[in-house]
């Protein structure tokens, strides 16, 4: 039997919005286990046809070596044995969600801990394919005021994007994030604030672990006890994991971005911050040609949500993969070969938090 505690825990939020603070809080309650960043489970299923069926072990071989073996899948950072997993997903059920699952419950294991989940901004853009790898997945997304996030974007050494392009992503998070808290409701999403958070972080974890079927251990508010251990050397950008939780950082847009900034900020989400609690500072319109620029870099954005609806009733018209992650047993593991080491990373907007 399948308990609901045994069910994955997925983190999302947009970038810079505390998400590896809260992934390194889960990490620190004894019976979950949330791994650094990785880029292996999108990548898997978009090329999840260049393995063909999965359910002949010798195609669930050549999935794993891809995962394992390359560079930029940060699979390494997990400081788990390659060909250990290699062989436990070649002998594992075949579906693409148990071969991903496979591996993070074996990194729950080198914790001894019975649940595990993961963490990246980017799944929030991915809920459906998330869902058809974990069907049963429970979902949290960390809400942070949009002119925060949009002033510590501006600061990341691997953030590539303009103004513009910065607030309509946040702008997207948000609109993201609503779709998928209508899609699931209550026992599948969780949505909190990153302000509420560190400012009574035993209150809301004490509401997270009720949501997550969990007991609250008090553990989970001192993050920065597990930061060594879950968050790799060379992200220098999440220095503050290793300090403990503040409220240093809320309202930091105050001195971070210029009125101009500032302006444009409060036009382009002004909404959207207001209904997610955030109050507007007044400050005057920005001028027609940074709307009309703004309006340009989010018209893209909002032709995503159409392309899905698109995408999903043309895939109800044919017959689709069995993708779901199926439980098995934790075997004993190997002896973890290395520790987290740094490297360069892959540099995009979704991979900051």
């Amino acid at each position: 039997m399948r308990y609901s505690s045994d069910r994955p825990i997925i983190v999302v939020g947009c970038p810079r919005s505390g998400t590896t603070m809260l992934q390194l809080m889960l990490h620190a309650h004894p019976r979950i286990a949330i791994p650094p960043e990785t880029r292996f489970m999108l990548t898997a299923y978009w090329e999840r046809r260049d393995f063909g069926d999965l359910s002949v072990a010798s195609n669930r071989r050549a999935l794993a070596r891809r995962i394992v073996d390359r560079r930029e899948t940060r699979f390494c950072d997990l400081g788990l044995d390659a060909e250990d997993i290699v062989e436990r997903i070649t002998a594992g059920p075949g579906t693409l969600g148990s071969a991903l699952g496979t591996i993070f419950q074996q990194y729950a294991a080198r914790f001894d801990k019975p649940r595990w989940g993961d963490k990246r901004p980017a799944y929030l853009h991915n809920i459906d394919i998330l869902l058809r790898l974990f069907p049963d997945a429970q979902f949290i997304n960390i809400v942070r005021d949009g002119r925060d996030c949009v002033a510590s974007l501006k600061e990341m050494s691997w953030h590539r994007k303009d103004i513009y392009a910065t607030v309509a992503a946040w702008a997207r998070a948000v609109d993201d994030a609503r779709r998928a808290a209508r899609q699931l409701g209550p026992s599948q999403w969780h949505e909190l604030r990153y302000e509420d958070l560190v400012a009574d972080p035993h209150g809301k974890l004490g509401e997270l672990c009720a949501y997550l079927g969990e007991d609250y251990d008090p553990a989970m508010a001192e993050p920065s006890a597990v930061a060594d251990v879950a968050v790799p050397s060379f992200k220098t950008w999440h220095a503050r994991t290793h300090t403990p939780v503040t409220t240093q950082r809320v309202q930091s847009w105050q001195t971070r971005l210029t009125s101009e900034e500032i302006a444009l900020c409060e036009a382009a989400l002004g909404s959207r911050l207001e209904s997610s609690g955030y109050e507007l500072s007044g400050t005057l319109r920005p001028a027609p040609a940074q709307l009309l620029r703004y309006g340009i870099s989010a018209a893209p954005q909002r032709l995503i949500p159409a392309r899905r609806g698109l995408s999903r009733a043309a895939g109800l018209l044919r017959r689709t993969d069995d993708l779901a992650y199926a439980p098995t047993v934790v075997l004993p593991q190997r002896t973890a070969p290395t520790p987290l080491t740094g490297h360069a990373e892959t540099k995009h907007l979704s991979n900051g938090s």
